[in-house]
């Protein structure tokens, strides 16, 4: 995380503010807790808006009512990732929960990390909370299910959609509305194809070329794996490339063998994205999820790509947002058949991103993770982490007051959220998810710094998937 979404961490929710129901399940939390009085666990997860509200007050909160103490590490991505998997292979139990992404849980699975939560809670009923009911949360809870038992394997702590920001404030100007008509023909409004967001991403640099404004945010940084995710679970998907264009059964992802990573649609997708950048802001072949989100807040881009996490600080928070007040939301821009697809079930339209806590078999201090695990998994505890983080993961959450409010400044967001999250699918279930990204991730790079044309490049990157998926063993 660059210092930038570190700040969005500070001026949390008053804990003056705290639910009632919590407080009032005071004894319950004392009494469970009396046998891991002093007790320490520490915990590791990647420095978001939501896990800087864990560490700066429901881990507080939990140690106030619990005695059990809370060390909680927020750091980067991908040195979250670093030091929990090696703690975890080492068996040297450094960590008592873990921040487990969407779309990596698969792999923690296939190599037996995790505690089995459901059979934990259910062979130690003394340290079972009434108030942790699995079924409260939505269906993003199944991510983090054993495919084969059923059994909850991680609490979910945030889940968010990665919508299409778009400056209302500029869309909206009869100005700027009618600049746009004499250049294209076509009215100003949220692009719903992507020949229109190109179009419009051309019009805004162009308009923009005195104002340090630009067209559109790419989240392309050529040495980190977040423009594999971008393109991949964001871009492709609009275009009718699913699963990072393997085939689930045959694990092929050549199109000569029946996969789809450099079908034509994947190098229709690439081209398009690669071309954006000519209309994006200078920093975005060092941006990914953390910049692009610092670049819509300070006004340097008219629409965009935007993981939802930052949707509530950039669309409401002047301390660190200067499009407050400014933003529109939509679904991202798809080619024809796509929504369609998506709507049948049989495809999607980006990307349902977040993550859960589970707990490594390493830990030395399994019981007193068990509960703080549950406590965070109250719906008592949820509004208040939702407006801190732009996260639900309860469908009650959605129903509070105080979140409709905020829905309402950030022009409806948590409802575009609720009716379509349906449209986007997390992470497809490949246990091999770090192989494949580390060999396709460079031919990406490439693309991005014009080392290599697109359609080469996915040419390439398909070829290097199989060979690691044959070397793995997955396809023959």
């Amino acid at each position: 995380m660059n210092s930038f979404v570190k700040a969005v961490g500070v001026g949390f929710i008053s804990l003056g503010l705290w639910s009632s129901t919590a407080l009032a399940e005071d004894s319950w939390w004392k009494t469970a807790a009396q046998p891991y009085q002093g007790a320490t666990i520490r915990g590791i997860s990647e420095s978001t808006p939501a896990s800087k509200y864990v560490e700066q007050v429901l881990g507080p909160k939990f140690t106030e009512e619990t005695g059990i103490k809370v060390e909680f590490e927020a750091t980067s991505w991908d040195q979250m990732y670093d030091k929990a998997i090696k703690d975890m292979e080492a068996n040297t139990g450094i960590y008592d929960f873990v921040y487990i992404e969407q779309d990596i849980v698969y792999t923690y699975l296939a190599r037996n990390f995790l505690v089995d939560i459901t059979k934990s809670l259910a062979d130690n009923a003394k340290i079972a909370s009434p108030d942790f009911k699995p079924e409260n949360f939505t269906t993003f809870l199944n991510y983090f299910k054993d495919p084969k038992s059923g059994n909850v394997m991680g609490v979910p702590m945030e889940a968010f959609i990665k919508p299409y920001l778009y400056r209302k404030d500029l869309f909206d100007d009869p100005a700027i509305q009618k600049a746009y008509k004499d250049a294209t023909g076509a009215d100003l409004k949220p692009a719903t194809t992507h020949d229109e967001y190109a179009q419009i991403a051309k019009f805004f640099t162009e308009y923009g070329a005195d104002k340090e404004l630009w067209g559109t945010t790419v989240q392309a940084s050529s040495s980190h794996p977040a423009a594999f995710y971008e393109f991949f679970e964001s871009i492709a998907p609009t275009f009718g490339v699913y699963n990072w264009g393997i085939d689930g059964t045959t694990f092929a992802a050549t199109e000569a063998n029946g996969g789809q990573m450099n079908s034509a649609a994947a190098k229709k997708a690439l081209n398009y994205w690669v071309g954006l950048l000519k209309y994006a802001p200078p920093e975005s072949t060092s941006s990914t999820w953390d910049e692009v989100a610092g670049t819509f807040a300070a006004g340097r881009a008219a629409q965009g790509l935007v993981y939802g996490e930052n949707a509530a600080w950039i669309a409401t928070d002047e301390s660190k947002s200067t499009v407050v007040g400014k933003v529109g939301v939509a679904l991202p821009p798809v080619e024809a058949g796509v929504m369609e697809t998506a709507e049948s079930g049989k495809g999607y339209i980006g990307y349902y991103d977040g993550g859960a806590f589970g707990i490594p078999h390493s830990s030395k201090n399994k019981d007193a993770s068990l509960l703080f695990l549950q406590y965070i998994g109250q719906a008592s505890v949820q509004t208040d982490w939702a407006l801190a983080g732009s996260r639900i993961v309860m469908n009650s959450t959605y129903e509070d007051p105080r979140i409709v409010d905020q829905d309402k400044k950030m022009n409806g967001y948590y409802t575009l959220m609720r009716e379509d999250g349906k449209l986007f699918a997390g992470a497809p279930p490949f246990p091999f998810h770090a192989q494949v990204l580390q060999v396709v991730a460079p031919f990406i790079y490439k693309a991005i710094v014009g080392e290599i044309k697109p359609d080469d490049a996915l040419d390439q990157a398909a070829t290097a998937a199989e060979a690691e998926l044959v070397k793995l063993g997955y396809r023959k």
